[in-house]
């Protein structure tokens, strides 16, 4: 059965923090014990089509936000990448249609290391990570994680990491721990379309589910769960949900 995971990156001073949240990713950094090679598909990547890293080396820790303590401007993830495995996900890509490209250029931004600070501390499992194409609709990001959902296999970890409910706007910065009403009943509902396996309700979140609209303005960082819940397969399991500033959304979310 095939494995993926959709991981709620959140702030990221949560790579210094220690909460419930990265308790829970914790917990299950430990059950996926060393696996072959971890692909991260992060918001924080967009791009026209997809590409990948692929290198051998340690890749740079990228530190693409600002207004932070310096202390996080310190932080380093060494992890290596895996050219082989860049590659193999490349041509199982392109071997369903979906066209993809590698690069030894890009290093790790923060929708992939503040994560997996967490889930691999010791930066000891090989990173890929891949680039998001905004312009594609839902239905085609969930086409993008059904071509990897066989190759989940190979004992390589698939994971879409964005935020289900990410508006700027509505945050209160002032209530570091507070969930606004409004964003978990957005979160609820698609936490039970994905366990009901509602997909065409999902595909139209937006006019469908409460607040849709208003949960998603930046549609980069929502379209990481449809790309995860293409590659993973049985019923959604609901890791962990909180919530940091009212409306910023920690979910972890297990397919399969």
């Amino acid at each position: 059965m095939a494995v993926s995971y959709f991981i709620g990156h959140g702030s990221p001073i949560l790579a210094l923090e220690q909460n419930g949240y990265t308790e829970d990713m914790r917990k299950l950094g430990e059950s996926l014990g060393k696996p072959d090679g971890v692909v991260v598909f992060t918001a924080h990547w967009t791009r026209p089509g997809l590409m990948l890293t692929a290198t051998d080396g340690v890749q740079e820790t990228i530190h693409d936000f600002g207004g932070f303590p310096d202390e996080l401007f310190q932080v380093q993830y060494p992890a290596k990448g895996s050219a082989r495995i860049a590659e193999e996900l490349r041509e199982r890509l392109t071997s369903e249609g979906i066209g993809a490209q590698v690069t030894d250029a890009r290093g790790l931004d923060h929708g992939v290391w503040v994560i997996l600070r967490h889930l691999f501390p010791e930066a000891d499992v090989p990173v890929i990570a891949v680039s998001v194409d905004p312009s594609l609709p839902p239905q085609e990001q969930y086409r993008i994680g059904q071509a990897l959902s066989g190759w989940t296999d190979r004992n390589v970890v698939i994971i879409g990491s964005g935020s289900t409910v990410h508006n700027f706007r509505e945050m209160s910065f002032g209530r570091p721990d507070a969930a606004d009403p409004w964003a978990k009943e957005f979160d609820d509902w698609l936490v039970e379309r994905m366990r009901q396996g509602e997909t065409e309700a999902l595909f139209a979140y937006r006019d469908s589910a409460p607040h849709g609209r208003r949960a998603t303005p930046d549609y980069e960082h929502f379209l990481p769960l449809f790309i995860a819940l293409g590659a993973g397969s049985g019923e959604a399991e609901l890791l962990h949900q909180s919530y940091q500033y009212g409306s910023l959304s920690h979910l972890i979310i297990r397919f399969g």
